[in-house]
């Protein structure tokens, strides 16, 4: 069997139950089976597969069709751009989680221009071989700025900040040892291992100090909604980090009333949140914070994903 009717076989299997994506999930199967890209896969779709090549498919492919994520199969998932190792017993990044990258990247853009990190534009015009001119080249300076990622998982988010702002320090926690283990690879592998720092424990416990920005994707499903959610999630993600009580906002909670004490002044939490969940939580953390901004922030869709509280301190 060539490996061009392999993808068409799985393509088809894939989809006959109900896969999304069935064709871009067979190619990727077929590129982790075989350790190609995909310019690769498509050079050689006329080549032969082994015996074995074709029964080791038949296993990947068995997997997929018992739930299994397609993430935990092949290893690893994309997010903002890098590619980061996954295995269960973290969350597997999702795109919805970006918004959360993209928002602390606006407030270090507004909040220190020049003094911590390298504007995308600057990078742009650096890496084109171009010199940059002096009036534009960010001075060289000793302060850090410093942001806490909770619940990192992967490592994802901490790891994409670390990458775009070279003069921040990220400190990442979870209460996993295993989500901590799996970040570390993810850190080694973007060589971010100096900037991001992380620290074993719940919530904000393990910050060893306040920070400018406190951002997490915490649990926030609805304890009656676990039993509804796909396959793929509720058989194989971990349900710690799902969870979120009976509101779905009790890690949240705690969060924002720890907060104060590890943020530094005019800092930020960026929270995600179910798209239900933003006028609740609002009306909430305004009776808790009456002097504190609050925004709600919509994806693309309109769909509330962020919630973005400025704590006043005194």
């Amino acid at each position: 069997m060539s490996i061009k009717q392999a993808r068409h076989r799985a393509s088809r299997t894939l989809a006959a139950h109900a896969i999304e994506d069935a064709p871009l999930e067979a190619e990727l199967l077929l590129m982790h089976l075989l350790g190609i890209d995909r310019a690769h896969l498509y050079v050689r779709l006329e080549d032969k597969l082994l015996s074995h090549e074709e029964q080791a498919l038949d296993q990947l492919i068995d997997r997929r069709l018992s739930h299994e994520p397609l993430a935990y199969i092949i290893g690893h998932r994309e997010f903002y751009g890098q590619d980061f190792y996954v295995a269960p017993g973290v969350l597997i990044p999702r795109a919805e989680s970006e918004l959360l990258v993209e928002e602390a990247l606006d407030f270090v853009e507004s909040h220190f221009p020049d003094k911590t990190h390298r504007s995308q534009r600057d990078e742009k015009v650096e890496t084109s071989g171009k010199e940059l001119p002096t009036e534009h080249k960010s001075p060289t300076v000793e302060k850090y700025e410093k942001i806490a990622e909770i619940g990192t998982g992967s490592g994802a988010i901490a790891i994409s900040l670390a990458l775009r702002l070279p003069r921040v320090i990220v400190y990442a926690t979870d209460i996993s040892p295993r989500a901590v283990q799996i970040a570390r690879v993810n850190c080694e592998k973007h060589g971010v291992q100096d900037r991001v720092q992380l620290l074993e424990g719940d919530l904000l416990n393990p910050i060893p100090e306040p920070v400018d920005i406190i951002i997490a994707n915490l649990p926030y499903i609805r304890d009656e909604e676990l039993g509804k959610l796909s396959a793929e999630i509720r058989m194989y993600e971990p349900v710690v980090a799902l969870a979120g009580g009976r509101d779905g906002l009790d890690k949240v909670r705690q969060l924002l009333v720890d907060a104060p004490q590890k943020l530094r002044p005019g800092g930020i939490v960026l929270l995600e949140i179910g798209p239900a969940q933003g006028q609740a939580l609002t009306s909430w953390v305004r009776c808790l914070f009456p002097g504190a901004g609050i925004e709600t922030i919509t994806d693309l869709s309109g769909v509330a994903r962020v919630l973005k509280v400025v704590l006043t301190r005194h």
